[in-house]
């Protein structure tokens, strides 16, 4: 991860001096990190925002979405994402269940 930070600030012409300031930014920026802040938790200090800004955080792991979205919502998601990468050779659906492999 380190690498792509040390990159990414090269791109910016913001380059890093060392690399305790690139493994500190790969700290602060870790998902550990960010989900465990107060304001990620609670939402407060953030008016305008009126649910918890803890829904932008989860694990991603394979097959939460099912306990974030309903049935039609994934079948929606499903259409789309067929429809716009028709015709790529890399993309193998079953069609009787919709699932992907």
């Amino acid at each position: 991860m380190g690498e792509h930070v040390r990159r990414l600030g090269e791109f910016l012409g913001c380059p890093f001096e060392g690399d305790e300031e690139v493994e500190e930014i790969v700290r602060l920026c870790s998902f550990e990190n960010l989900s465990n802040l107060e304001m990620n938790k609670s939402g407060k200090g953030v008016p305008w925002v009126k649910f918890s800004c803890s829904s932008f955080f989860r694990r991603g792991e394979v097959g939460d979405y099912e306990n974030y979205l309903t049935p039609e919502m994934i079948n929606g998601i499903e259409k789309v994402t067929v429809e716009k990468l028709k015709g790529l050779d890399s993309l193998h659906i079953h069609s009787s269940t919709q699932t992907w492999c």
